[in-house]
């Protein structure tokens, strides 16, 4: 099993930022660019791999009290991962990811998966800018 965790801090409420992230209309505009998800059945939703040109079936779950997303695969139990979104105080967020690989060929590597995480974050991080700063003015 592999494990990779990345953090960011954002310059948000933590409320914005998850938000943001939860929002399953705009979920390709941050997550890593090889995958697309098609939400149309929550919790149930189909991911879409650009590597191996597969569709998986997969859970997304949102845990607003909690601030924190969960996901992972159904039938082939390849994956998990969660995003945590916690207030640092100063209207800013820590967002943290974090992805368990349960086999092996399905870890692209420590390499290809921190800069899809480290991606992912600033591209969250761009989405919330934006919102915030359309609602303020």
């Amino acid at each position: 099993m592999a494990e990779y965790e990345r953090s960011r801090t954002m310059p948000a409420q933590p409320e914005h930022v998850f938000d943001q992230a939860a929002n399953t209309a705009q979920l390709d505009a941050w997550l890593p660019e090889a995958l697309h998800v098609d939400a149309a059945d929550p919790p149930a939703v189909t991911v879409h791999e650009d590597r191996s040109g597969q569709d998986m079936a997969a859970l997304l779950r949102a845990r607003p009290d909690q601030m924190r997303l969960e996901w992972g695969t159904r039938e082939q139990g390849s994956y998990t991962g969660w995003l945590q979104v916690a207030g640092i105080g100063s209207g800013a967020s820590e967002v943290t990811v974090h992805l368990s690989f349960f086999e092996a060929g399905h870890d692209p590597g420590e390499q290809a998966v921190n800069d899809a995480l480290d991606g992912s974050l600033r591209r969250l991080e761009e989405q919330v800018r934006i919102r915030t700063d359309n609602t303020a003015g």
